[in-house]
């Protein structure tokens, strides 16, 4: 049996020793392409080279890239575990020519590997082209050998490939292995191609056209070549089976979750075993490559999955938590392929179990309301929207785990019933917000943008310079000219102040011009990504399209901003060196009074762990190593060491900061931290000054926040806390230094005190004197009855108390009133003696609803409760003795 990591391994190395370059897989987060969830297919990552917004040096790549489906367009989600090889997770094997060769190599190529290589027959395969691609056809039959009957003209976008409506496109042809007759299904074309016999497991993209609104308009100058192969699928075939979950990965994963469920994977727990497996896969990788779970975007999609495999094991009965359990197998599977799972694995376990722990509550009161709901519902019913909204919205159970927990059923869910809930509780929260009217006016910018290209921006060695007007917004619309008084966006050709973005807050400052004109800028904005916003208020002069005028930062708040924002990738990188390398930024704010920094972490910090970062950035500082800055294309920086943020969109030529002292590294002559970042910074690390962190919590699950200041605000910090601690040592007549040991003695001295003060209170109980009311026993129905109240006892103290009371009376009934900054707590102690006559509760009881509160419990011989109305103590004691004397 060939191995899935053999036929990985073995894919490389063909296209590999046939000029192309292997590339390791991207992250599952595209970095090149924000409009997609995930990254989905090979292709993915060399989708600029192929618009030609990017180049390569060699013209070849080969890689086995990892995809994930489960959201959005591309959405296999709810078909997972129940079809023979629908995946969340999958590899695709791909080969890609870049203008350099085309559609005969690219054949040449398939069939080579396939029936030369991996020695598949020849006449177990068969393949489709477009119905109008008849170069492709041809040559199959001189490349292949193929006969007409096995080369299938399909006239569907099913064989004709586009990147959208504008861009590269072209015909495709697909290459199918034929499962054999014992397998319903024919061959595609066919009306029966829907079945499970003639499997696709090869599809070759032929790039040669050009579109634009979904019209071919010419050819490409440079056609290209893009394929994919299913890795699962290709391995069920060269492992001699028709299932992607027989395959030696899923076979090892599924017996995994075999072993620790105790529960086979046959029959109805099929389906759940198979889910485990793939969606472990997911989430595990989802999580490597920085994803987090959360209530929107990638991170909700995240949890998604991981509840579906849960819901499963909960199905197969595992009564702890399982999911990361499994993570183990998965390294060893997949580990040494994506050697970042191995990296982030106590990550993804402690992740997984802190989820699994939660949703086992949400699932148990989920599945109680819908087995209430679906009463009398049997196969072939529908579950109304509505009930399933109300589940989703109330509840947290998410649609799809309602949809499949209703499948074994065979109920099925009012999808059309419950989108429109969901559009009405949207429509309802749309009416109720209260817009700033900025949606509005956005179509403002689009149009600037498009009249005037990008703001160049000049503030990375300029603080000042000069510009042209190029537009004026006023009140969310263009004008031609502002005066005096009135608030105004500026926009220039060219300006030195940096636009909010990445976490940087915008610059401040003036803009002038002549005839007196002086305008406050207030704030510097970066709409659509590209332009400068200067907002502000002319307090002379007016403004109008075409001056010429001057920009000058605010060069104080612009150089304490740069020290905070160059701190925070010290920060970063002093976290990863202390934490691990799974720690990733999550977002940042960078003002010039303070930074803020969110990274992935599962737990709180240490204060030993703040101390070791703090310390480890401000010997980066001291150490006062200049910072470096290069332009260079996204992949040589990410090859020289550069961190990247993925989810970030690049151009051709990124900005590479390098600061810090070099060390002992695997890349060359690599700095202290190496970041991918369009933001200012400072020139030499020691401009920083001092790094002080301020504050640690939690912003989300799985995600921290560290507060910190820089240069003069630590300064300003640090003396603040210098003027507390002498203040407080004139306070305690002492000097700073002795401020501990002088705290030290009081804090003796005030248990001592305590201690006394309970010692007097425990006597005053046990009949010491000064009791508030009926100090003095008495007898009520034939029963000695001891009662109290004090003022100042700690509740804590009364079941010491009334046992000491028990011993003394020898029969008989003490209770304690205690009463506390206006709160009473009521005690009662009865002796063994009158066991069956009289309850410390129902006496308790009584007492607690005179003091104003309700309940109060405990057993027949001590019960104890409380009450809001401490000025009724003696009333709570008078109700005591009324109970008494029934």
């Amino acid at each position: 049996m060939t191995s899935t990591n053999e036929i990985r391994r073995s894919f490389l190395e063909y296209f590999g020793s046939h000029g192309h370059e292997v590339v390791q897989s991207a992250p599952l987060v595209p970095y090149n392409d924000p409009t997609l969830m995930f990254t989905n297919a090979g292709m993915v990552p060399f989708k600029n080279v192929f618009t030609g917004l990017e180049t390569r040096s060699i013209p070849r790549a080969t890689s086995s890239q990892k995809c994930v489906r489960a959201g959005g367009k591309h959405n296999d989600l709810d078909n997972v575990g129940y079809t023979a090889r629908h995946h969340t997770f999958f590899e695709m094997l791909g080969n890609f020519s870049f203008g350099d060769y085309f559609k005969e190599q690219a054949i040449t190529h398939a069939w080579t590997l396939l029936t030369k290589v991996w020695g598949l027959p020849a006449e177990k395969l068969l393949v489709t082209v477009y119905h109008t691609d008849e170069e492709a056809a041809q040559l199959w039959r001189k490349i292949a050998g193929l006969p007409d009957e096995k080369i299938i003209r399909i006239a569907t976008k099913d064989n004709f490939w586009a990147m959208g409506d504008d861009g590269p496109c072209g015909p495709c042809s697909e290459v199918f292995y034929d499962h054999g007759a014992h397998i319903p299904g024919g061959p595609p074309g066919s009306p029966d191609e829907d079945g499970d016999r003639f499997i696709e497991i090869w599809n070759l993209v032929f790039m040669q056209f050009e579109q634009t609104a979904g019209e071919i308009v010419g050819n490409l100058p440079k056609p290209s070549i893009d394929t994919g192969m299913g890795l699962e699928r290709i391995a069920a075939v060269l492992q001699g089976e028709h299932d992607n979950y027989d395959t030696d990965t899923f076979r090892a994963l599924i017996a995994a979750s075999e072993s620790l469920t105790g529960v086979r994977a046959q029959g109805e727990h099929t389906a759940s075993h198979r889910v485990i497996a793939d969606h472990l896969r997911s989430s595990s990788f989802l999580l490597a490559d920085g994803v987090l779970p959360s209530n929107e975007g990638r991170g909700y999609v995240l949890r998604r999955i991981m509840r579906r495999a849960m819901r499963h094991a909960h199905l197969l009965g595992a009564k702890d938590p399982l999911m990361h359990r499994l993570v183990g197998s998965l390294v060893t599977e997949m580990g040494q392929a994506f050697p970042e799972l191995g990296r982030a694995q106590p990550l993804i376990e402690e992740v997984l179990e802190r989820e699994e722990t939660r949703f086992r509550q949400t699932l148990s009161n989920g599945l109680k309301l819908l087995d209430e709901a679906t009463v009398g519902l049997g196969e072939g019913d529908k579950l109304s929207g509505e009930t399933a909204f109300r589940l989703y919205d109330t509840y947290g159970f998410p649609y799809d785990l309602t949809e499949d927990a209703l499948r074994a059923r065979g109920v099925t869910v009012d999808r059309e019933g419950f989108d429109a809930a969901m559009a009405q509780q949207k429509a309802a929260a749309r009416a109720a917000w209260k817009g700033s009217g900025d949606a509005a006016s956005s179509e403002v910018w689009y149009d600037i943008a498009e009249r005037e290209g990008a703001t160049e921006f000049t503030g990375y060695t300029a603080t000042s310079g000069e510009g042209v007007v190029v537009a004026l917004v006023k009140d969310g619309a263009e004008v031609t000219e502002a005066k005096a008084g009135e608030t105004v966006t500026v926009l220039t050709n060219q300006t030195p102040f940096y636009g909010e973005s990445g976490g940087q807050m915008g610059d401040t400052g003036t803009i002038s011009g002549a005839d007196g004109l002086r305008i406050t800028i207030s704030d510097t904005t970066k709409p659509l990504g590209r332009l400068h916003a200067h907002q502000g208020v002319i307090e002379a002069g007016t403004i109008k399209l075409g001056d010429a005028v001057l920009l000058a930062v605010d060069v104080v708040r612009r150089d304490a901003t740069r020290a905070n924002h160059s701190a925070t990738h010290l920060l970063h990188q002093a976290l990863r060196n202390r934490l691990g390398a799974h720690v990733t930024q999550k977002g940042s704010l960078v003002a010039a009074d303070r930074l803020r920094f969110d990274f992935s972490h599962p737990s709180a910090l240490s204060p030993e762990d703040i101390a070791a970062v703090e310390a480890e950035v401000n010997a980066e500082i001291r150490a006062n190593e200049p910072v470096s800055t290069r332009l260079m294309t996204p992949d040589d920086a990410i090859a020289a060491g550069a961190m990247a943020l993925f989810g970030e969109k690049y151009g051709d030529e990124v900005r590479v900061l390098s600061m810090g002292r070099r060390a002992p590294s695997d890349v060359a002559d690599k700095a202290y931290s190496v970041e991918l970042c369009g933001g200012t910074h400072v020139r030499a690390l020691g401009d920083i000054g001092v790094f002080r962190i301020v504050g640690e919590s939690a912003v989300s699950s799985g995600v921290r926040r560290i507060e910190a200041l820089t240069g003069e605000g630590a300064r300003q910090w640090l003396v603040g806390r210098e003027e507390a601690l002498k203040h407080t040592a004139s306070l305690l007549r002492t000097t700073p230094d002795e401020v501990e040991a002088r705290v030290a003695v009081l804090i003796d001295e005030r248990r001592k005190l305590e201690r006394e003060l309970a010692e007097a209170k425990k006597a005053l109980a046990l009949g010491g004197g000064g009791a508030k009311a009926e100090a003095a026993d008495e007898t009520i129905n034939g029963v000695t009855f001891a009662g109290q109240v004090l003022d100042g006892l700690d509740p804590k103290e009364l079941r010491g108390l009334l046992d000491q009371a028990k011993q003394r009376l020898g029969s008989g009934v003490a209770v304690i009133v205690a009463v506390n900054e206006g709160r009473a707590s009521i005690a009662a102690a009865v002796t063994e003696d009158l066991a069956g006559k009289v309850s410390a509760v129902d006496l308790v009881r009584a007492g607690v609803e005179a003091l104003g509160g309700k309940g109060g419990g405990g057993r027949p011989d001590m019960a104890q409760g409380g009450g809001p109305d401490g000025d009724k103590a003696a009333q709570a004691l008078e109700a005591v003795k009324a109970v008494l004397a029934r």
